[in-house]
């Protein structure tokens, strides 16, 4: 703990008396300069006992020291701070106009310390702070709005900064760096990432109301191999094969229409110049006028999950992730519903 004392500046030339110097430009402001006290937060301490008790022994005892220890630290105190700050006699003991005056100082300041004490250690504990998070359009469907719910209602102190990433960016800005924590979907094949699942979601396929699919209740991925997909590019391997079944086609590529967000691809599906891989949550969240969903039957399904980046967790990220894991093991009929959307 430090305090500031002041002292006036004598008379003097303004002018540097050596030109090859880096003397300081004179300002006709400045009165006086500043010199740093340093006074060890324990001496403050027990003066604020000594000025509410206003008897050296009575301090002593509540402060469970001997009294000629107190006294002493007290004239140490005096010294630095380079004022009396209490009168004694005999009979009594009385705050003198510095003694008042530091005292108000010296109360502010401890507890400007104690609570930046606080506060550091409640950011250490990953109870406070800000906590970035990304994730993908739609990613966690009915179990978003919990997650997040749970989370502020657990850690009021934490702020969390929400960012929306198109398709085009399927790690949600882990792997750029700005996203702490993410909802994403896998597969992916970027390295350095770290999942835990929380639901896998069936694939179906979305196409133009009137193609000769979209009627069917199910179709089989190898009769979806001919037609042309949308998929976002992306640069992960592992993505791109999984959105456009190319894991199916022995070895041969899809014929691919690209897009940059879910509006174009909707817009795309509708006109009938391709057709779409995705989620069964797309038709309750995403539904257009013009566009079918069909469940396929014979592919895995699509995991969502939280993600982190490998290496030293934060404990933000630590807190939002178990605090994840948690609502999806409490929230068994909302997963159930993800899961089996077409379980009546």
């Amino acid at each position: 703990m430090s305090f500031w004392s002041g002292r006036a500046l004598g008379s003097g030339s303004s002018k540097c008396p050596d030109p090859r110097t880096d003397c300081e430009t004179p300002n006709p402001y400045r009165t006086y300069t500043r010199s740093v006290v340093d006074v060890p937060t324990r001496k403050i301490r027990y003066f604020i006992v000594v000025a509410e008790e206003l008897h050296f022994s009575r301090a002593a005892a509540r402060l469970h020291i001997a009294q000629q220890a107190l006294s002493k630290q007290i004239r140490e105190l005096e010294d630095a701070v380079g004022a009396q700050l209490l009168d004694r006699t005999t009979r009594s003991v009385a705050l003198t106009p510095a003694g008042q005056e530091f005292l108000a100082a010296a109360r502010a300041s401890l507890d400007a310390l104690d609570a930046g004490v606080a506060a550091a250690q409640r950011a250490a504990r990953g109870e406070t702070g800000v906590l970035r998070v990304g994730f993908g359009i739609g990613v966690a469907l009915e179990l978003t709005d919990p997650i997040f719910a749970e989370f502020r209602s657990r850690y009021p102190g934490i702020e969390l900064d929400l960012r929306e990433y198109p398709l085009t960016v399927p790690s949600s800005g882990l792997s750029d760096g700005w996203a702490e924590v993410a909802l994403v979907r896998l597969p992916q094949s970027a390295l350095g990432l770290e999942f835990e699942p929380l639901f896998v979601e069936p694939r179906v396929v979305g196409m133009r109301s009137d193609h000769p699919l979209a009627a069917r209740p199910t179709v089989s991925v190898y009769e979806l191999l001919g037609e042309p997909v949308t998929v976002a590019q992306t640069g992960d391997d592992a993505w791109h094969r999984f959105w456009t079944l190319d894991d199916y086609r022995g070895g041969r590529r899809a014929q691919t229409l690209s897009t940059n967000s879910h509006t174009e691809e909707l817009e795309y599906i509708a006109a009938g110049k391709a057709v779409t891989i995705t989620v069964a949550g797309a038709a309750r969240h995403t539904p257009r006028a013009g566009v079918s969903y069909v469940p396929i039957i014979d592919v895995p399904g699509c995991a969502c999950a939280v993600g982190w980046r490998t290496g030293r967790v934060a404990p933000l990220v630590e807190r939002f992730v178990a605090v994840a894991i948690e609502v999806r093991d409490r929230e068994h009929e909302i997963v159930r519903a993800i899961e089996h959307p077409f379980q009546t």
